[in-house]
């Protein structure tokens, strides 16, 4: 089944992705998983056969799919299987489109009129949960040290 013969949400979705300001790479992975997806958005592909697929690092697919999800544009079912947001996905029928999307909470629609601004406040808290994480391993590797010159001190004091 090619994507000519499914039916797609009627909503400007490219004024959209254009206002979200995804990474570069994060753009190509929606295309290419939007075009192997199944009627309704399903898409069973781990992040190895993505990178191979387009020529991409794990580490860059990885990042990529972070971002669309951050962006509420694919989410992830499990290990290799992912679900475009329903505005995004082809369905085999007009109808089916219809019911997927009125199924969707409003915050999820891409036009919802606070959906770039959610996405955005989506990355700055993943950037806030990632600066959290480092503080918290720095001071970890600080009391290591401290730990370690005191465990030498002891030494020293001990061969004295």
């Amino acid at each position: 089944m090619s994507s000519s013969d499914l039916r797609f949400a009627n909503v400007n979705c490219e004024g959209v992705l254009a206002d979200l300001d995804l990474l570069p790479a994060a753009y190509r992975v929606l295309l290419k998983l939007r075009a192997y997806s199944e009627p309704g958005g399903l898409i069973n592909m781990d992040q190895a056969a993505i990178a191979t697929l387009m020529g991409l690092s794990r580490p860059t697919v990885n990042a990529a799919l972070r971002d669309l999800d951050l962006a509420q544009l694919l989410t992830r079912v499990r290990n290799g299987s992912y679900q475009l947001n329903p505005m995004l996905a082809g369905y085999l029928t007009v109808r089916d489109c219809k019911a997927a999307v009125a199924r969707m909470p409003a915050e999820q629609r891409l036009n919802w009129p606070g959906f770039v601004d959610q996405y955005r406040r989506n990355v700055d808290q993943y950037q806030d949960q990632l600066a959290e994480q480092r503080r918290k391993r720095a001071e970890k590797a600080k009391a290591k040290a401290a730990a370690e010159v005191r465990r030498r001190g002891n030494l020293r004091a001990v061969g004295s």
